[in-house]
């Protein structure tokens, strides 16, 4: 008799939290609950509500042991994110939510200091989405931090730590944009040495590492066995990324969807990277660097939609085609690769119907996507997993604009790519639930149109 194999993902993202419990005979997800990851205006700064989703996660692997039973537990959160516990393991400053404007003000020192973008892979960013920024303004404006601090802590590797008791970093997270991580040498970047935090810094352990068994009060509170292992944990993008690194042969990229649209380049061109357009060098769950570039995707799908219908018709697709109506970079111009530019609409806003402001919408998203993706050398098809691996017309048009062949993925990769951390030698299905091909003349022109009409307005 086989034995069962769940493993239970805890999937943090900016948005929405989740304990999603994989089959890892099947990859199938048994069970899902999930909730809003809020955040608290303050004080002292907006913070991340790290409490209540705590008692989340207790509840739900609680629940999930009851329902299925639990043989593991891997964690997996969005970037820009790192933990700061005193000696007792207690939060030493609440979590700073990285869309802080505080960094900011002390933007000009932090540029004087933080390592080029040829050693870190990092692009300077805003807010606080490079994490360097976060630490220096924080040790620099919280009194006593510094001294009080014990550890830092990558995000996953903190929910890890509150299941285990052991402290962690890991790569993937330090290289996400963090500013800390040096891709090429696998190690820590000069300014984590230069500003003298080294010493704070938690180990670094590989994504699939076992950290420990729980912590006797977990197993208490949840019902789940002592021996359960929990597994180091993985930045969520690089999650998606595991099940294809698996099944896939180079060249090929991924589009993660959701708050951020993360684009991934495996085996593409050699491109020199823009870090002024928001490219990356992200790192991969072998530690290997990945270029990268990205924008806030769901975000933009969030403002632009208002509440309204996520849908259209063929109607209305072919309405938007046939009047190029058009959505201009950029809705959320804070990051990606047209900071600082504001939307615009070919067409009258006010004149379109629901079903065109969609179909629209998705189209500016796939023309988004498929910039993206020539900025990272992208070659071979595109898999397009998360929420936009289900609109067709997103789908669509990023074959369309790409010129290359879009496989819609089904499922979140998220959760099973850090369920198969576990096991490192197998293979999730990565099928598509639909693929797409370019071959399309009027999206080819309309995309081809948008594409113009953008780089016009730089």
């Amino acid at each position: 008799m086989t034995a069962r194999r769940n493993t239970a993902v805890i999937d943090i993202g900016k948005t929405n939290a989740k304990i999603v419990l994989v089959d890892n005979h099947r990859w199938q997800e048994l069970a899902v609950i999930k909730r809003q990851n809020a955040t608290l205006s303050g004080p002292p700064y907006p913070h991340f509500d790290l409490s209540a989703l705590w008692r989340f996660i207790l509840d739900g692997l609680e629940e999930m042991q009851q329902s299925h039973g639990i043989d593991a537990i891997v964690v997996t959160t969005h970037g820009a994110s790192a933990v700061l516990i005193d000696k007792s393991g207690d939060l030493a400053v609440p979590m700073l939510d990285y869309e802080h404007s505080g960094p900011d003000a002390l933007a000009a020192d932090y540029d004087a200091v933080r390592p080029p973008f040829s050693e870190t892979g990092s692009p300077r960013l805003p807010l606080g989405l490079n994490v360097g920024a976060q630490l220096y303004w924080l040790f620099r404006t919280v009194d006593g931090l510094f001294e009080h601090t014990d550890r830092i802590l990558t995000y996953p590797q903190y929910w890890a730590f509150r299941l285990t008791g052991i402290a962690a970093t890991e790569p993937t997270s330090l290289g996400c944009h963090t500013d800390l991580w040096c891709p090429q040498k696998g190690g820590f970047s000069s300014l984590v040495e230069t500003q003298g935090w080294l010493t704070k810094m938690a180990p670094v352990h590989s994504a699939g590492e076992t950290l420990g068994p729980l912590l006797p009060e977990i197993c208490r509170a949840t019902g789940i066995a002592a021996d359960v292992p929990v597994i180091c944990g993985i930045h969520d993008s690089n999650a998606s990324l595991v099940p294809h690194l698996h099944a896939r042969k180079p060249p090929f990229s991924v589009v993660s969807s959701g708050t951020w649209v993360i684009v991934m380049s495996v085996g593409g061109r050699q491109v020199q990277l823009a870090p002024d357009r928001d490219t990356l060098i992200n790192v991969n769950a072998f530690g290997e660097p990945v270029p990268s570039a990205r924008f806030m995707g769901g975000r933009e799908h969030e403002l632009v939609l208002g509440g309204r219908a996520a849908s259209c018709t063929d109607d209305d697709l072919q309405h938007v085609l046939d009047n190029g109506i058009m959505l201009l970079p950029a809705v959320e111009n804070r990051s990606g690769p047209f900071q600082g530019r504001k939307s615009a609409w070919i067409g009258d806003e006010d004149d379109l119907t629901d079903g065109w402001r969609f179909a629209a919408l998705s189209f500016y998203l796939a023309g988004m996507t498929a910039v993206c993706l020539e900025m990272v050398g992208a070659r071979g098809e595109t898999v397009v997993e998360g929420p936009f691996s289900k609109n067709r017309a997103y789908c669509t048009m990023l074959a369309a604009a790409t010129r290359r062949d879009v496989v819609a993925v089904s499922g979140t990769g998220t959760s099973v790519g850090a369920a198969m951390l576990r096991d490192p030698g197998s293979q999730a299905g990565t099928g598509g639930i639909a693929r797409y091909d370019p071959g399309d003349s009027s999206l080819n022109h309309y995309a081809d149109k948008w594409l113009q009409e953008t780089l016009h307005r730089v």
